[in-house]
Protein backbone atom coordinates (compact mmCIF):
# COMPACT_ATOMS: atom_id res chain seq x y z
CA UNK A 1 0.00 0.00 0.00
CA UNK A 2 0.96 3.36 -0.63
CA UNK A 3 -0.84 4.91 2.33
CA UNK A 4 -3.54 3.72 4.98
CA UNK A 5 -5.76 6.51 6.63
CA UNK A 6 -7.24 4.58 9.85
CA UNK A 7 -10.00 5.15 12.02
CA UNK A 8 -11.93 7.46 9.75
CA UNK A 9 -16.17 8.36 9.39
CA UNK A 10 -17.16 7.99 5.68
CA UNK A 11 -20.02 10.05 3.91
CA UNK A 12 -22.85 6.67 3.33
CA UNK A 13 -23.04 8.23 -0.22
CA UNK A 14 -19.80 10.29 -1.52
CA UNK A 15 -20.47 9.90 -5.17
CA UNK A 16 -22.21 12.37 -7.74
CA UNK A 17 -23.86 9.64 -8.98
CA UNK A 18 -26.03 8.33 -6.41
CA UNK A 19 -26.50 11.79 -4.78
CA UNK A 20 -25.83 13.92 -1.72
CA UNK A 21 -24.45 12.60 1.08
CA UNK A 22 -26.88 12.42 4.08
CA UNK A 23 -24.85 12.07 7.32
CA UNK A 24 -21.46 10.15 8.30
CA UNK A 25 -21.11 7.19 9.07
CA UNK A 26 -21.84 4.63 12.74
CA UNK A 27 -18.96 2.71 12.48
CA UNK A 28 -15.14 3.63 11.36
CA UNK A 29 -13.85 2.59 8.63
CA UNK A 30 -10.33 2.69 6.63
CA UNK A 31 -9.09 3.65 3.72
CA UNK A 32 -6.15 1.82 1.72
CA UNK A 33 -4.50 3.23 -1.09
CA UNK A 34 -2.38 1.69 -3.72
CA UNK A 35 0.57 2.32 -5.59
CA UNK A 36 -1.40 3.34 -8.63
CA UNK A 37 -2.64 6.17 -6.50
CA UNK A 38 -6.39 5.01 -6.45
CA UNK A 39 -8.40 3.41 -3.70
CA UNK A 40 -7.73 -0.28 -3.00
CA UNK A 41 -10.30 -1.03 -0.16
CA UNK A 42 -12.64 0.43 1.92
CA UNK A 43 -12.79 -1.79 5.31
CA UNK A 44 -14.64 -1.77 8.76
CA UNK A 45 -11.77 -0.44 11.20
CA UNK A 46 -9.97 -2.87 13.70
CA UNK A 47 -8.38 -1.29 16.32
CA UNK A 48 -6.42 -4.24 17.33
CA UNK A 49 -4.85 -4.63 13.87
CA UNK A 50 -1.31 -4.16 13.88
CA UNK A 51 0.46 -0.59 11.97
CA UNK A 52 1.53 -1.30 8.44
CA UNK A 53 5.42 -1.84 8.12
CA UNK A 54 5.41 0.26 4.51
CA UNK A 55 3.66 3.19 3.28
CA UNK A 56 2.39 6.44 4.55
CA UNK A 57 0.00 5.77 7.93
CA UNK A 58 -2.78 8.53 8.90
CA UNK A 59 -4.40 7.65 11.78
CA UNK A 60 -7.75 9.45 11.47
CA UNK A 61 -9.16 9.48 14.96
CA UNK A 62 -12.62 9.44 14.17
CA UNK A 63 -12.40 12.42 12.04
CA UNK A 64 -14.98 13.02 8.71
CA UNK A 65 -12.61 11.77 5.72
CA UNK A 66 -14.88 13.22 2.91
CA UNK A 67 -14.15 13.09 -1.22
CA UNK A 68 -12.97 17.03 -1.61
CA UNK A 69 -14.20 20.11 -2.17
CA UNK A 70 -15.56 21.46 -5.64
CA UNK A 71 -15.71 24.92 -6.72
CA UNK A 72 -18.00 25.14 -9.17
CA UNK A 73 -17.96 28.89 -9.83
CA UNK A 74 -14.63 30.80 -9.41
CA UNK A 75 -13.44 33.73 -11.69
CA UNK A 76 -9.62 33.31 -11.58
CA UNK A 77 -8.72 35.32 -14.19
CA UNK A 78 -10.09 38.67 -12.18
CA UNK A 79 -8.83 37.63 -8.82
CA UNK A 80 -6.66 39.49 -6.60
CA UNK A 81 -7.24 42.83 -8.59
CA UNK A 82 -9.14 44.67 -6.27
CA UNK A 83 -8.97 48.55 -6.59
CA UNK A 84 -7.42 47.66 -10.01
CA UNK A 85 -7.43 50.33 -11.71
CA UNK A 86 -9.80 51.62 -9.18
CA UNK A 87 -12.37 50.39 -6.77
CA UNK A 88 -15.66 49.98 -6.78
CA UNK A 89 -17.40 52.71 -5.36
CA UNK A 90 -20.82 51.87 -5.46
CA UNK A 91 -20.53 48.40 -4.71
CA UNK A 92 -22.91 47.10 -7.63
CA UNK A 93 -22.18 44.74 -10.15
CA UNK A 94 -22.55 47.27 -12.72
CA UNK A 95 -19.30 49.20 -12.01
CA UNK A 96 -17.59 46.10 -11.21
CA UNK A 97 -17.92 45.18 -14.75
CA UNK A 98 -16.91 48.85 -15.79
CA UNK A 99 -13.81 48.09 -13.32
CA UNK A 100 -12.97 45.11 -15.22
CA UNK A 101 -13.27 46.67 -18.28
CA UNK A 102 -10.66 48.69 -17.92
CA UNK A 103 -8.19 46.60 -15.35
CA UNK A 104 -8.36 43.66 -18.75
CA UNK A 105 -6.63 46.28 -21.48
CA UNK A 106 -3.59 45.35 -18.99
CA UNK A 107 -3.53 42.05 -18.74
CA UNK A 108 -0.50 39.90 -19.33
CA UNK A 109 0.52 36.06 -19.83
CA UNK A 110 2.93 36.64 -16.12
CA UNK A 111 -0.09 38.59 -14.63
CA UNK A 112 -2.92 36.28 -15.44
CA UNK A 113 -0.83 33.30 -14.56
CA UNK A 114 0.71 34.67 -10.75
CA UNK A 115 -2.62 35.56 -9.62
CA UNK A 116 -4.71 32.29 -11.10
CA UNK A 117 -2.31 30.36 -9.50
CA UNK A 118 -1.89 31.87 -6.05
CA UNK A 119 -5.89 31.17 -5.93
CA UNK A 120 -5.37 27.76 -6.97
CA UNK A 121 -2.74 27.27 -4.33
CA UNK A 122 -5.43 28.89 -1.22
CA UNK A 123 -7.96 26.39 -2.46
CA UNK A 124 -5.83 23.40 -2.38
CA UNK A 125 -4.80 24.01 0.91
CA UNK A 126 -8.31 23.94 1.94
CA UNK A 127 -8.79 20.20 0.10
CA UNK A 128 -10.16 22.31 -3.46
CA UNK A 129 -9.57 19.78 -5.81
CA UNK A 130 -12.02 20.44 -8.96
CA UNK A 131 -12.49 23.60 -10.23
CA UNK A 132 -14.32 25.53 -12.44
CA UNK A 133 -13.24 28.97 -13.57
CA UNK A 134 -15.01 31.36 -15.86
CA UNK A 135 -12.84 33.17 -17.98
CA UNK A 136 -14.00 36.18 -20.21
CA UNK A 137 -13.43 36.14 -23.70
CA UNK A 138 -14.61 39.98 -24.64
CA UNK A 139 -10.55 40.37 -25.18
CA UNK A 140 -9.76 40.31 -28.56
CA UNK A 141 -6.24 38.77 -27.65
CA UNK A 142 -7.74 36.53 -25.65
CA UNK A 143 -4.85 37.12 -23.03
CA UNK A 144 -6.77 35.58 -19.70
CA UNK A 145 -8.10 32.42 -21.75
CA UNK A 146 -4.24 31.70 -23.30
CA UNK A 147 -2.88 31.63 -19.69
CA UNK A 148 -5.51 29.82 -17.69
CA UNK A 149 -4.93 27.10 -20.39
CA UNK A 150 -1.73 27.37 -19.26
CA UNK A 151 -2.24 26.83 -15.84
CA UNK A 152 -4.82 24.07 -16.19
CA UNK A 153 -1.69 22.35 -17.53
CA UNK A 154 0.59 22.60 -15.18
CA UNK A 155 -1.98 21.94 -11.87
CA UNK A 156 -3.50 19.01 -13.95
CA UNK A 157 -1.33 16.54 -11.74
CA UNK A 158 -3.25 17.47 -8.74
CA UNK A 159 -6.41 19.36 -9.19
CA UNK A 160 -8.62 19.57 -12.39
CA UNK A 161 -9.57 22.54 -13.71
CA UNK A 162 -12.52 23.36 -16.15
CA UNK A 163 -12.97 26.83 -18.22
CA UNK A 164 -15.20 28.53 -19.32
CA UNK A 165 -15.69 30.98 -22.10
CA UNK A 166 -17.51 33.34 -20.53
CA UNK A 167 -18.34 36.64 -22.62
CA UNK A 168 -18.47 38.83 -19.81
CA UNK A 169 -19.70 41.61 -22.04
CA UNK A 170 -22.01 39.85 -24.38
CA UNK A 171 -22.58 37.67 -27.39
CA UNK A 172 -24.74 39.38 -29.82
CA UNK A 173 -24.41 42.88 -28.54
CA UNK A 174 -20.82 42.95 -28.41
CA UNK A 175 -19.00 43.66 -31.97
CA UNK A 176 -16.98 40.55 -32.39
CA UNK A 177 -18.68 37.80 -29.15
CA UNK A 178 -19.80 35.48 -31.21
CA UNK A 179 -16.32 35.16 -32.93
CA UNK A 180 -14.27 35.34 -29.65
CA UNK A 181 -16.37 32.57 -28.19
CA UNK A 182 -16.14 29.91 -31.05
CA UNK A 183 -12.62 31.25 -31.19
CA UNK A 184 -12.07 30.56 -27.26
CA UNK A 185 -14.02 27.09 -27.54
CA UNK A 186 -11.39 26.33 -30.44
CA UNK A 187 -8.24 27.13 -28.41
CA UNK A 188 -9.57 24.81 -25.65
CA UNK A 189 -11.88 26.07 -23.36
CA UNK A 190 -14.32 23.19 -21.69
CA UNK A 191 -17.63 24.88 -21.13
CA UNK A 192 -19.38 27.46 -22.81
CA UNK A 193 -20.85 30.60 -20.95
CA UNK A 194 -23.35 33.24 -22.00
CA UNK A 195 -24.48 36.57 -20.12
CA UNK A 196 -27.89 37.04 -21.25
CA UNK A 197 -29.53 39.52 -18.83
CA UNK A 198 -26.34 41.50 -19.96
CA UNK A 199 -27.33 41.63 -23.51
CA UNK A 200 -28.95 44.88 -25.06
CA UNK A 201 -32.39 43.35 -25.99
CA UNK A 202 -34.45 40.28 -24.44
CA UNK A 203 -34.15 39.01 -28.35
CA UNK A 204 -30.27 39.45 -28.34
CA UNK A 205 -30.24 37.27 -24.91
CA UNK A 206 -32.94 34.84 -26.27
CA UNK A 207 -30.44 34.78 -29.29
CA UNK A 208 -27.10 34.60 -27.70
CA UNK A 209 -28.17 31.40 -25.56
CA UNK A 210 -29.10 29.77 -28.66
CA UNK A 211 -25.82 30.58 -29.78
CA UNK A 212 -24.15 29.23 -26.64
CA UNK A 213 -25.54 25.83 -26.98
CA UNK A 214 -25.78 25.56 -30.82
CA UNK A 215 -21.48 25.91 -30.60
CA UNK A 216 -21.71 23.15 -27.33
CA UNK A 217 -23.58 21.14 -29.23
CA UNK A 218 -21.39 20.88 -32.30
CA UNK A 219 -18.20 20.40 -30.04
CA UNK A 220 -19.32 17.73 -27.34
CA UNK A 221 -19.45 20.67 -24.54
CA UNK A 222 -21.33 21.76 -21.77
CA UNK A 223 -22.85 24.78 -21.06
CA UNK A 224 -22.62 27.12 -18.00
CA UNK A 225 -24.73 30.75 -18.46
CA UNK A 226 -24.58 33.55 -16.04
CA UNK A 227 -28.80 33.85 -16.22
CA UNK A 228 -30.83 36.44 -14.57
CA UNK A 229 -28.05 38.26 -12.10
CA UNK A 230 -30.38 41.15 -11.95
CA UNK A 231 -32.72 42.12 -9.66
CA UNK A 232 -35.62 42.50 -12.32
CA UNK A 233 -37.95 40.18 -12.19
CA UNK A 234 -38.99 40.38 -15.92
CA UNK A 235 -35.44 38.82 -16.54
CA UNK A 236 -36.32 35.52 -17.27
CA UNK A 237 -33.54 33.79 -19.38
CA UNK A 238 -33.36 30.73 -16.95
CA UNK A 239 -36.66 29.33 -18.41
CA UNK A 240 -35.07 29.60 -21.94
CA UNK A 241 -31.53 28.13 -21.27
CA UNK A 242 -33.71 25.00 -19.08
CA UNK A 243 -36.15 24.64 -22.08
CA UNK A 244 -32.99 24.53 -24.61
CA UNK A 245 -31.47 22.06 -22.31
CA UNK A 246 -33.89 19.90 -21.98
CA UNK A 247 -34.98 20.07 -25.83
CA UNK A 248 -31.32 19.52 -27.27
CA UNK A 249 -30.80 16.67 -24.56
CA UNK A 250 -27.79 18.51 -22.82
CA UNK A 251 -29.92 18.00 -19.79
CA UNK A 252 -27.71 18.02 -16.80
CA UNK A 253 -24.66 19.64 -18.64
CA UNK A 254 -26.23 22.71 -19.07
CA UNK A 255 -25.92 25.09 -15.45
CA UNK A 256 -27.50 28.52 -14.86
CA UNK A 257 -25.22 30.22 -12.52
CA UNK A 258 -26.57 33.46 -10.54
CA UNK A 259 -30.30 33.27 -11.42
CA UNK A 260 -30.86 36.07 -8.32
CA UNK A 261 -34.20 37.57 -10.02
CA UNK A 262 -35.61 34.28 -9.15
CA UNK A 263 -35.85 35.93 -5.66
CA UNK A 264 -38.24 38.32 -6.98
CA UNK A 265 -40.25 36.13 -8.84
CA UNK A 266 -44.05 35.71 -7.94
CA UNK A 267 -45.88 32.72 -6.26
CA UNK A 268 -47.49 31.40 -9.45
CA UNK A 269 -44.36 31.91 -11.71
CA UNK A 270 -42.09 30.21 -9.39
CA UNK A 271 -44.41 27.39 -9.51
CA UNK A 272 -44.01 26.56 -13.14
CA UNK A 273 -40.37 27.29 -13.52
CA UNK A 274 -39.81 24.79 -10.39
CA UNK A 275 -41.84 22.12 -12.63
CA UNK A 276 -39.62 22.98 -15.71
CA UNK A 277 -36.28 23.12 -13.95
CA UNK A 278 -36.94 19.68 -12.35
CA UNK A 279 -37.95 18.47 -15.98
CA UNK A 280 -35.01 19.61 -17.66
CA UNK A 281 -32.49 18.13 -15.83
CA UNK A 282 -30.53 21.39 -15.44
CA UNK A 283 -28.25 22.47 -12.00
CA UNK A 284 -28.11 25.77 -10.41
CA UNK A 285 -25.30 27.19 -8.96
CA UNK A 286 -26.02 30.13 -6.50
CA UNK A 287 -23.27 32.64 -5.33
CA UNK A 288 -23.53 33.55 -1.87
CA UNK A 289 -21.02 35.50 -1.34
CA UNK A 290 -21.20 37.82 -4.47
CA UNK A 291 -24.91 38.25 -4.36
CA UNK A 292 -25.71 39.34 -1.01
CA UNK A 293 -23.33 42.15 -1.70
CA UNK A 294 -24.36 43.13 -5.32
CA UNK A 295 -27.87 42.63 -5.77
CA UNK A 296 -30.78 44.90 -4.08
CA UNK A 297 -28.66 48.06 -4.58
CA UNK A 298 -31.33 49.95 -6.12
CA UNK A 299 -33.83 49.20 -3.45
CA UNK A 300 -34.45 50.96 -0.33
CA UNK A 301 -36.02 48.77 2.49
CA UNK A 302 -36.95 45.99 2.28
CA UNK A 303 -34.43 45.19 1.01
CA UNK A 304 -34.10 42.05 -1.21
CA UNK A 305 -31.71 39.06 -0.71
CA UNK A 306 -30.82 39.20 -4.27
CA UNK A 307 -29.88 34.89 -4.12
CA UNK A 308 -32.23 32.81 -6.30
CA UNK A 309 -35.20 30.13 -5.02
CA UNK A 310 -31.93 27.82 -3.25
CA UNK A 311 -34.37 26.38 -0.79
CA UNK A 312 -37.93 25.67 -3.10
CA UNK A 313 -35.12 24.42 -5.63
CA UNK A 314 -33.82 21.90 -3.95
CA UNK A 315 -37.33 20.54 -2.23
CA UNK A 316 -38.40 20.37 -6.45
CA UNK A 317 -35.38 17.86 -6.91
CA UNK A 318 -33.43 20.73 -8.88
CA UNK A 319 -29.43 20.14 -8.05
CA UNK A 320 -28.46 23.50 -7.01
CA UNK A 321 -24.21 24.39 -5.54
CA UNK A 322 -22.52 26.68 -3.96
CA UNK A 323 -19.44 28.76 -5.23
CA UNK A 324 -17.54 31.36 -4.27
CA UNK A 325 -17.42 33.77 -7.70
CA UNK A 326 -15.01 36.25 -6.96
CA UNK A 327 -12.23 36.84 -4.63
CA UNK A 328 -10.93 40.13 -3.89
CA UNK A 329 -11.54 41.57 -7.47
CA UNK A 330 -13.98 44.73 -8.70
CA UNK A 331 -17.10 42.04 -7.99
CA UNK A 332 -15.65 41.47 -3.98
CA UNK A 333 -13.01 42.91 -1.88
CA UNK A 334 -13.05 40.17 0.33
CA UNK A 335 -12.51 36.39 0.41
CA UNK A 336 -9.94 33.35 0.52
CA UNK A 337 -11.72 30.69 -1.76
CA UNK A 338 -12.51 28.80 1.33
CA UNK A 339 -15.40 26.26 0.63
CA UNK A 340 -16.39 25.95 3.91
CA UNK A 341 -17.10 29.44 4.55
CA UNK A 342 -18.90 29.47 1.21
CA UNK A 343 -21.49 26.76 2.62
CA UNK A 344 -21.63 28.58 5.86
CA UNK A 345 -22.81 31.96 4.16
CA UNK A 346 -25.08 30.50 1.93
CA UNK A 347 -26.63 28.20 4.81
CA UNK A 348 -28.32 30.98 6.43
CA UNK A 349 -28.69 33.40 3.10
CA UNK A 350 -30.76 30.28 1.65
CA UNK A 351 -32.89 29.70 5.54
CA UNK A 352 -31.21 25.97 5.29
CA UNK A 353 -31.17 25.66 9.33
CA UNK A 354 -33.44 22.96 9.94
CA UNK A 355 -31.53 19.50 11.25
CA UNK A 356 -31.86 17.72 7.76
CA UNK A 357 -30.87 20.78 5.51
CA UNK A 358 -27.74 21.76 7.57
CA UNK A 359 -25.39 18.91 6.07
CA UNK A 360 -27.34 19.76 2.77
CA UNK A 361 -24.88 22.72 2.90
CA UNK A 362 -21.79 20.25 3.02
CA UNK A 363 -22.99 18.73 -0.59
CA UNK A 364 -23.00 21.92 -2.20
CA UNK A 365 -19.61 22.21 -2.22
CA UNK A 366 -18.98 18.52 -2.29
CA UNK A 367 -21.47 15.83 -4.29
CA UNK A 368 -24.00 18.36 -5.83
CA UNK A 369 -20.83 20.75 -7.07
CA UNK A 370 -19.27 17.82 -8.18
CA UNK A 371 -22.36 17.21 -10.23
CA UNK A 372 -22.17 20.26 -12.04
CA UNK A 373 -19.00 19.83 -13.32
CA UNK A 374 -20.19 16.17 -14.46
CA UNK A 375 -17.53 14.27 -12.49
CA UNK A 376 -18.43 10.87 -12.70
CA UNK A 377 -18.25 8.11 -10.03
CA UNK A 378 -15.05 6.80 -11.21
CA UNK A 379 -13.58 10.21 -10.90
CA UNK A 380 -15.05 11.72 -7.53
CA UNK A 381 -15.51 9.36 -4.20
CA UNK A 382 -14.50 7.12 -1.08
CA UNK A 383 -15.28 4.20 -2.94
CA UNK A 384 -12.52 1.38 -4.12
CA UNK A 385 -11.24 1.90 -7.63
CA UNK A 386 -11.69 5.78 -7.48
CA UNK A 387 -9.02 8.16 -7.51
CA UNK A 388 -7.47 8.85 -4.04
CA UNK A 389 -7.97 12.48 -3.38
CA UNK A 390 -9.49 13.42 -0.25
CA UNK A 391 -9.79 15.37 2.13
CA UNK A 392 -9.73 14.33 6.17
CA UNK A 393 -11.76 17.16 8.39
CA UNK A 394 -10.86 16.63 12.41
CA UNK A 395 -14.78 16.82 12.88
CA UNK A 396 -17.52 13.89 13.30
CA UNK A 397 -19.43 15.05 10.71
CA UNK A 398 -20.82 17.41 8.10
CA UNK A 399 -22.60 19.38 10.36
CA UNK A 400 -19.51 20.51 12.62
CA UNK A 401 -17.09 20.68 9.56
CA UNK A 402 -19.80 23.77 9.01
CA UNK A 403 -20.02 24.95 12.17
CA UNK A 404 -16.81 25.09 13.45
CA UNK A 405 -15.05 26.38 9.74
CA UNK A 406 -12.16 23.98 10.47
CA UNK A 407 -9.30 23.42 8.33
CA UNK A 408 -8.42 20.10 6.45
CA UNK A 409 -5.95 18.09 8.58
CA UNK A 410 -4.88 16.54 5.85
CA UNK A 411 -5.21 17.01 1.54
CA UNK A 412 -4.59 13.87 -0.57
CA UNK A 413 -4.61 14.32 -4.32
CA UNK A 414 -4.17 11.00 -5.76
CA UNK A 415 -2.56 9.52 -3.22
CA UNK A 416 -0.26 11.93 -2.38
CA UNK A 417 -0.27 14.19 0.37
CA UNK A 418 -0.91 17.55 -1.25
CA UNK A 419 -1.37 19.92 2.21
CA UNK A 420 -1.47 18.88 6.00
CA UNK A 421 -2.40 21.61 8.65
CA UNK A 422 -1.96 21.15 12.09
CA UNK A 423 -4.68 20.97 14.80
CA UNK A 424 -5.04 24.23 15.74
CA UNK A 425 -5.06 24.72 19.85
CA UNK A 426 -6.46 27.25 22.07
CA UNK A 427 -5.31 27.07 25.06
CA UNK A 428 -7.48 28.66 27.82
CA UNK A 429 -7.05 29.98 31.60
CA UNK A 430 -10.42 29.75 33.12
CA UNK A 431 -10.80 31.18 36.57
CA UNK A 432 -10.82 28.27 39.44
CA UNK A 433 -9.95 25.54 36.75
CA UNK A 434 -6.84 24.18 35.72
CA UNK A 435 -5.32 25.07 32.03
CA UNK A 436 -7.17 23.12 29.80
CA UNK A 437 -7.78 23.13 25.51
CA UNK A 438 -10.75 24.69 23.61
CA UNK A 439 -11.61 23.10 20.57
CA UNK A 440 -15.37 24.56 20.28
CA UNK A 441 -16.76 21.16 20.55
CA UNK A 442 -19.75 20.53 22.57
CA UNK A 443 -19.51 19.03 25.82
CA UNK A 444 -22.28 18.66 28.00
CA UNK A 445 -21.25 19.62 31.66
Amino acid sequence: MRMIVRGARLLPTTSPSTGPATGPSTGLFDVEVGEDGRIARVIPYDDQKESPATGVLIEAHGGLLSAPFVEPHIHLDTALTVGEPRPNASGTLWEGIACWSERKRTLTREDVIGRASEVLRWQAAQGVLHVRTHCDVTDPSLTALDALLEVRDRVRDVMTLQIVAFPQEGIVSFPGGEELLREAVARGADVVGAIPHFEDTREDGVASLHTAFALAEEHGLRVDAHCDEIDDEQSRFVEVLATLALRSGLRERATASHTTAMGSYNGAYSYKLQRLLARSGINLVSNPFANLGLQGRFDDYPKRRGLTQVKEMLAAGVNVAFGHDDVMDPWNALGTANPLQTALVGLYAAQLTGADEIPLAFSMVTDRAARVLGLSAAEYGITAGAPASFVLLPVPSPEEAVRRQVRPRYVVSRGSVLAETPLAQTRLNWPGEPPSEVDFARRLR
